[in-house]
């Protein structure tokens, strides 16, 4: 069977696995355990487009996880199947940032590609944050300031409270010396924002709207 679920997938069948357990643990009602069962089955299965018989059938074993033993087992499985994401090399990254003199990449042999929808990592040097993904089949790479805030709050990209800071682009504006501004909150840490995130969507639409 070929790879077919994405990370951010896998991070909310994980999460809906985790409810599962939950739910389980803290009724013996079996109208209800049998209810947020199937819920929960619809869900993940709801999650994919023209799935095959064979992964409509791994995904919809859900329903059989009972405890953390059950569930880790289920992903387990699961992870053989997750599509990483698409190794870069050295070179690739820095030719993203063509205006940038000197950029310290992070040691991409240490990279999980397989946990992360995206790849972004903090320079304290020079006050930045670096955001390399794929958007519509094509490379992106994102530079801008990175302020860490004193106090924990919601990440833009991933929708948890995590230690975060203000990230921000400035680009030209029409005028001759007009700059236009954009930024927002995200997480400090980027491989603790990309196993939270559950939902691909949030992360495009945070890069279509600073890119606009």
């Amino acid at each position: 069977m070929q790879s077919f679920i994405r990370t951010d997938q896998y991070h909310y069948i994980q999460e809906q696995a985790r409810t599962l357990v939950n739910s389980r643990s803290s009724t013996n009602d079996q109208d209800v355990t049998s209810a947020i069962k199937a819920m929960t089955q619809e869900k993940v299965i709801d999650l994919f487009h023209n799935l095959t018989e064979d992964q409509k059938q791994m995904i919809a074993q859900i329903d059989q996880v009972k405890d953390e033993a059950d569930a880790l087992f289920f992903l387990s499985r699961l992870k053989q199947y997750i599509l990483p994401f698409p190794s870069i090399t050295e070179n690739e990254i820095k030719q993203l940032f063509p205006k940038a003199k000197k950029i310290n990449v992070p040691n991409l042999e240490d990279v999980s590609w397989n946990q992360l929808s995206y790849l972004g990592w903090n320079d304290p040097g020079s006050l930045k944050k670096y955001i390399v993904t794929r958007r519509n089949g094509d490379l992106i790479g994102l530079q801008g300031s990175f302020t860490p805030s004193s106090q924990p709050g919601i990440c833009t990209i991933c929708h948890e409270t995590e230690d975060v800071g203000m990230f921000a682009i400035t680009k030209k504006g029409k005028g001759p010396e007009q700059t236009i501004t954009r930024g927002n909150y995200i997480c400090q840490d980027s491989d603790q924002c990309n196993r939270n995130l559950t939902d691909a969507y949030s992360l495009h639409q945070f890069i279509d709207r600073l890119q606009a």
